[in-house]
């Protein structure tokens, strides 16, 4: 990478940041390898939560500048609002002054407090799917003061269990835990979560609408009326939840958030919040039109997220299913989010990236 040595203006980076933590703050980038705790490039306080570096006019610096703060070790990274890692600053070593904003901060590695998580209950190992005669492990995520309070929460009946909060799951983990311990110490963290599992070896065809589709008739009417005639029934009777549809969602990423969509349009009178991720739309790109629809006396919010680097099918399908949904009328009713990354791939934990910020817009917003 080239470097400048030629005169220059000064570059000064200004920093804000809640003034919480006695720690000193650190620039470090591809100008000092990368390296923790550079003294040369500790940042000076100016004021409480208030940080400022000025790279001398004669220092050699990248073509464009790449950096991140630190307070002191990689253990105290800057974090975004939502708890998540960020991509690397980057700004053209011409530049004169920018200002900056760091929201979080990792603390002796962690991205959240402990003490907000939130608790785990197990509700069986094999509770008992009589529409499929099956069984399957079903666990509840309850608010960290659940037990202290006699507050009634929403509820958001998540897919494939396996991969929420799984520290050992194969493929990763959306890290819902610590998402919600997160939001809970933003005051966001007030909803119960029900993780169901998936089948294993027969996932593919549970989650499979019972329309015509591309991989045929699948599982996925038996599947719907599980969660909405069963599960939701338990819950309700099990737990202080507010059971109306206004507080009740759904939600999935892939073929779970296939399913989720296939679920809240059979049951609108069940469901008002949709989180659907990378939704595998391709297996029935017509689902609006063969089931159910929308009532137009459901308002019903939806969020939807896809990754530019899934497929090229992935955004292009949402964006159909939108207009799809759009066209048969339902616009004053259906309320859409559609974020896409354009640098989002297909896996956990990306989607885990994303569910804080769906939960905030669904029930918070």
């Amino acid at each position: 990478m080239q470097e400048r040595t030629a005169s220059r203006q000064q570059l000064t980076i200004e920093l804000t940041t809640p003034d919480d933590n006695d720690l000193p703050v650190y620039l470090t980038g591809n100008f000092n390898d990368w390296t923790a705790a550079d003294q040369t490039y500790r940042m000076t306080q100016t004021g409480p939560g208030k940080y400022e570096f000025s790279f001398p006019p004669q220092a050699q610096l990248p073509d464009v500048i790449e950096y991140k703060f630190l307070r002191g070790t990689w253990e105290n990274e800057e974090l975004d609002a939502y708890g998540n890692i960020r991509q690397n600053r980057q700004v053209n070593p011409n530049s004169v002054r920018i200002s900056e904003h760091v929201p979080r901060w990792r603390k002796q590695g962690l991205a959240y407090n402990p003490d907000f998580l939130p608790k785990i209950s197990v509700i069986d190992e094999a509770f008992e799917i009589p529409q499929l005669i099956k069984t399957r492990r079903i666990a509840a995520l309850l608010p960290h003061n659940y037990y202290d309070t006699d507050r009634r929460y929403p509820v958001l009946y998540l897919q494939d269990g396996q991969n929420l909060f799984d520290d050992y799951a194969p493929f990763g983990n959306w890290a819902v835990d610590k998402k919600l311990a997160l939001m809970a110490e933003k005051g966001q963290g007030d909803i119960i979560i029900v993780s169901i599992d998936h089948a294993e070896s027969e996932r593919i065809e549970e989650f499979t609408p019972s329309i015509k589709t591309r991989l045929g008739r699948g599982d996925g009417k038996k599947y719907a009326r599980f969660l909405a005639d069963t599960l939701k029934p338990f819950i309700d009777k099990n737990y202080r939840t507010l059971p109306g549809r206004d507080h009740t969602g759904i939600g999935g990423s892939s073929m779970g958030g296939l399913i989720s969509i296939y679920a809240g349009l059979m049951y609108p009178e069940v469901y008002s919040r949709l989180m659907v991720f990378s939704p595998s739309l391709w297996v029935a790109p017509n689902i609006p039109l063969q089931a159910m629809s929308f009532e137009e006396a459901y308002a019903t919010r939806i969020y939807l997220y896809g990754g530019g680097r899934e497929g090229a099918n992935v955004v292009p399908n949402i964006e159909r299913f939108i207009g799809a949904v759009k066209k048969q009328g339902f616009s004053n009713n259906v309320q859409f989010n559609l974020v896409i990354d354009p640098k989002g791939r297909h896996n956990e934990v990306r989607w885990g990236e994303e569910f804080p910020k769906a939960v905030e817009w669904l029930f918070f917003h």
